[in-house]
């Protein structure tokens, strides 16, 4: 018995020191030590072969304050580095001797009724002008219009919504670029009344509502520089504010930030067209879950939900494989804010390669698994019994 408390003490001091890595080894630091490339300059475009290439590639760009605040997250950091390594805990179920040679052509989806050329999006994200301080966005919205993907403009992006506007590409392969514009609420609703209002006049075609910032949020990285949120003002978030948002706009309004199987029942209540479940990128709340997590909640004890509205989600993807999980949990469409700040450092080019390497990687990963139709993946093809000890499962459909 001692022996076993003795090995059983070991194993747990050992998953205690367990090395974190912001970002996996893809070879690429070792490859630039074999090229003339110098350390603190930026590696050639070229070189990113994997989203999380441009992470390492922004550190040697970006001075130490910018990258902190992409970078950071909440407190202690436990929920950015599980929203990371969640995904190694589900392992696919691959299928062979399907017929996949015809997958790349169910790449494009609908997202509230428009289409797109692929199920990702470039999420809400403030302060790309620390990345490209004379385009930030600008290059945000371009790449969406040349890939024909949606972008969600963030309301404290360094540029307006009339700026990003002004760049909106009407020669996208399905007509003119779509774009969401979000929004957050305070207690000076007339600012909420004037983005809204700004958002219609420009032409955005929904309102993505951040409703997981009540209150400012613990940031100790950033805030050694004394970099504050994009918002934190604290106020009273509730289903009241949405009411009222109705009453002024025709838009749809999709509340980001849902988190649990309860929101997302409340919200269809409320008559929403679509939800999105997000962690903030964990730069809200520590030990909150990763969409993963939420996904699989939604999908265990309601999975009517997915279809009775549409569900975004973003926090943590960084492969394709990533994306192709949640969309067999029932998610439609899969948002990234960091990889795609990051790619900016390089610019339209960096942001644009990040959508190409997205979509070769979700079409590529679809074909080893199996998956004939991406638009259609089978829950099937995951083995989700790591997610059973780390979702709420609602015992009774009365459970509240």
């Amino acid at each position: 018995m001692l022996s076993l408390i003795y090995l059983s003490g070991l194993f747990a001091s050992a998953l205690a020191v367990e090395p974190f890595w912001n970002e996996p080894d893809t070879g690429l630091e070792t490859y630039l030590q074999s090229t003339n490339w110098t350390e603190g300059t930026q590696p050639l475009l070229k070189d990113m072969r994997a989203i999380p290439d441009f992470d390492y590639a922004a550190r040697q760009f970006l001075d130490d304050q910018k990258y902190s605040f992409y970078r950071t997250a909440s407190a202690g950091e436990w929920s950015y580095r599980n929203n990371l390594e969640i995904w190694s805990k589900v392992h696919f179920r691959t299928r062979h001797l399907t017929d996949v040679t015809k997958v790349n052509e169910t790449l494009a989806t609908t997202i509230l009724g428009y289409n797109f050329s692929a199920p990702i999006f470039i999420a809400p994200a403030a302060r790309g002008a620390y990345a490209d301080p004379d385009r930030a966005e600008l290059n945000f919205m371009e790449a969406s219009g040349s890939e024909n993907t949606l972008y969600t403009a963030a309301l404290y992006a360094s540029k307006t919504i009339e700026e990003l506007a002004a760049v909106k590409s009407n020669k996208t392969w399905n007509g003119p670029q779509v774009i969401f514009q979000q929004i957050y609420s305070n207690a000076n609703l007339s600012v909420t009344w004037d983005a809204i209002a700004r958002a219609e006049r420009t032409g955005a075609k929904a309102i993505v509502w951040t409703i997981d910032a009540p209150a400012t949020s613990v940031r100790h990285r950033a805030a050694r520089y004394d970099t504050t949120n994009a918002n934190a003002v604290t106020s009273g978030l509730t289903w009241d504010i949405y009411d009222q948002m109705k009453n002024r706009t025709k838009l749809p309004i999709i509340p980001k930030g849902i988190s649990t199987v309860e929101d997302a029942l409340i919200a269809i209540e409320k008559g929403v067209k679509a939800i999105y479940i997000s962690n903030h990128g964990a730069r809200q709340l520590d030990h909150s879950p990763s969409p993963l997590e939420i996904a699989y909640e939604i999908h265990r004890n309601a999975p009517e939900v997915f279809k009775k509205v549409e569900v975004l989600a973003d926090s943590g993807v960084r492969y394709g494989s990533d994306v192709l999980k949640l969309l067999a949990l029932g998610v439609k469409a899969v948002g990234l804010g960091r990889p795609f700040m990051y790619a900016n450092c390089y610019g339209l080019g960096g942001v644009t390669k990040a959508i190409q390497l997205l979509k070769t990687e979700i079409a590529a990963d679809a074909a080893q698994a199996g998956i004939q139709d991406i638009q259609n993946i089978p829950v099937s093809v995951l083995n989700l019994r790591a997610l059973e000890q780390t979702v709420y499962i609602r015992e009774s459909s009365g459970t509240n």
